[in-house]
Parts: C-alpha cells; sequence; structure tokens
C-alpha cells in the first residue's frame, strides 16, 4: 500500500511515517521504480503494531 494507505492504517500522519522512515524506526518499506516510489506491505505494518503490543502500562516490551 501507499504511504497515504499506510498512515491512515497506523493513525499517523504521513509526515510522522516519513519522519519514522528517515529515522529508521518505522515498520519496514519497500522502495520501488528506482527508489521513487514507496511502498508498504501489510505484513510489515501487522509487525509494527505487534511489537508494540503491551500488557500494561509498565510493560517496557522485549
Amino acid at each position: 500500500m501507499n504511504e497515504h494507505q499506510a498512515a491512515a492504517l497506523l493513525g499517523v500522519a504521513v509526515k510522522t511515517l516519513r519522519n519514522w522512515r528517515c529515522r529508521g524506526d518505522g515498520p519496514k518499506f519497500v522502495k520501488l521504480g528506482g527508489g521513487r516510489m514507496v511502498r508498504y506491505r501489510e505484513s510489515d505494518l501487522t509487525a509494527f503494531i505487534e511489537r508494540d503490543v503491551r500488557a500494561s502500562t509498565g510493560d517496557r516490551g522485549l
């Protein structure tokens, strides 16, 4: 999916998704067309969400 669809799925602004991509702390992405098009796989977005699942507010994750 494109970055607008991915941002909508995650509930964030496209700019946030772009910032995450530049910093390397967002979901995995694919660059197509010689690096001109950015796309996200649904499985990578799901994995990104699952990575931050917590059982309580004190849970720091893995």
